[in-house]
Order: C-alpha cells, then structure tokens, then sequence
C-alpha cells in the first residue's frame, strides 16, 4: 500500500525527511508520494514515519496503490539493492574519468 498526501496538507515540512526511501518530495501545490518508492516505511521502522508526524492526519493509504506487507518488503529489498549500486556505480564513474585524464585513481 503506498500512501498518498491529501489536499489537506498544510506543506509544514515534516514528512519529507523523514521518509527513509526518499519517497516524498514537493509537488506543484503540496507535497507528494512517489508510489514506486513508499514502502510504508516497511524495513525501516513498525509505523510509517510521516503518518506519524503529520500534524494533520492528512496521510492514508492510496486507494489505488494497495498492496500487501510482503509486495511492499520486496520493493524495500529491491531500493536497498538499487542504493548500494550507486555508490559503486559513482566510484567506478570517477575512477574512469580519471583514468581519461591520465591520473591515477587513489586507493
């Protein structure tokens, strides 16, 4: 089930760092859930962070968005395997534009 953040949001900015998955950001009027990325805060802690936050209960589930504990984990399994490619990825990225430039990649 992803979460969805109603019209009723007031932008207060407590959700938004507090997503471990970096699932919400600042939408054209109030702030969003990007579905792909909500987990309900699944792996990480027993209650959704923002819903626990939001000063105005303004946080359910998405009616077209829902899904079980189990489907949710798996997309938790799969954000954690995608953020440690990154890293990798990065170092890799600026060991081979050293590499361009004639210089050593430091250890």
């Amino acid at each position: 089930m992803a979460l969805w953040i109603t019209d009723e949001c007031i932008n207060c900015d407590v959700c938004e760092p507090e997503c471990p998955n970096q699932a919400i950001s600042m939408g054209p009027e109030i702030y969003r859930i990007d579905p792909d990325r909500c987990t309900e805060c699944v792996g990480h802690f027993d209650q959704p962070q923002c819903v626990q936050l939001c000063p105005v209960d303004c946080i359910p589930v998405h009616p077209q968005h829902v899904e079980t504990r189990e489907q949710l984990h798996a997309r938790y399994l799969r954000l954690q395997a995608e953020q440690q490619q990154r890293p990798q990825a990065s170092s890799q990225g600026v060991a081979s534009a050293l590499a361009e430039q004639g210089k050593p990649a430091e250890a």
